[in-house]
């Protein structure tokens, strides 16, 4: 089945672009809340050079992110692929991701530091931790 079209980005120039992306393990595996992964996933970041990951969140079977790119005409499919492939490489997996990711264009700054409070949260109301400071897979570069 073919992908809709992507909707283009209509947030004025002087804003900057911001997205909020999920990525999943295929079938919810629990195969990334470790230190491997974790190394895996930071040097994916540092790669994705054309990137700024803001923010993410490594829980067992999915993966969240705020990014925004350096050129806003950047498609949010090359950072979600290029991450996929460099974590996977990197662990040399069994496992596979899920097709695509999930994305959401934030509107403003505010949207960003709200999304990071419900983001850092994750693991606390998965039961994983008492404090979302405790959780040793998340990452607040810029927030």
């Amino acid at each position: 089945m073919a992908q809709p079209p992507r909707i283009p980005v209509l947030i004025p120039d002087h804003k900057e672009v911001i997205y909020f992306v999920t990525l999943c393990v295929e079938n919810r595996l629990p195969v990334l809340a470790n230190p491997l992964a974790c190394t895996a996933f930071q040097h994916a970041i540092e790669k994705a050079d054309r990137w700024m990951t803001l923010s993410a969140v490594l829980m067992p079977d999915h993966f969240h992110a705020l990014v925004a790119p350096k050129n806003r005409s950047l498609s949010i499919g090359l950072y979600s692929a290029a991450i996929k492939r460099w974590t996977r490489q990197e662990l040399k997996a069994d496992w596979k991701w899920q097709k695509g990711c999930f994305d959401r264009l934030l509107r403003n700054n505010e949207t960003a530091q709200a999304k990071w409070a419900y983001l850092r949260e994750n693991p606390v109301r998965a039961g994983l931790v008492s404090h979302w400071e405790k959780w040793p897979y998340s990452w607040g570069f810029s927030l």
